[in-house]
């Protein structure tokens, strides 16, 4: 019993170390302003539709994690006019878009992972109202 206690508890403590590697950024936010601008890169918030209203960076899709784990409805028509562009996304905390950017580069996308919504504007990337 003990064995399969210790197993367990190595097992959850692996998929805790794998969300919080998956949720760290992985590009400055100046880093991601220059992509951005040079059109090499696209931005996506994949907050839920009620986490916009506080404001979502400019030039962001509107992507909901939801959506990426489900249909695609939205994100679907969004991946195939973005093929070869880096995807750089964000979200409330970073966990979110750290799960997906780990899904988009498991289907072969390059995918990043830029953090927390309010960490991008302390960094400088400018905000709009949806």
């Amino acid at each position: 019993m003990n064995l399969f206690l210790l197993i367990l508890a190595l097992v959850m403590v692996a998929f805790v170390a794998r969300q919080f590697i998956a949720a760290r950024p992985g590009l400055a936010p100046a880093a991601a302003q220059t992509a951005l601008h040079d059109g090499s890169a696209v931005l996506v918030d994949v907050r839920e539709a009620p986490e916009w209203a506080d404001g979502v960076l400019k030039g962001a899709a509107l992507l909901p994690l939801s959506d990426l784990r489900s249909g695609r409805r939205s994100w679907r028509p969004f991946l195939e006019k973005s093929q070869g562009k880096r995807i750089l996304l964000y979200c409330h905390s970073g966990t979110r878009s750290g799960m997906a950017a780990s899904t988009l580069r498991g289907e072969g996308f390059d995918a990043v992972n830029l953090g927390s919504f309010g960490g991008l504007v302390r960094g400088g990337l400018p905000v709009r109202k949806p």
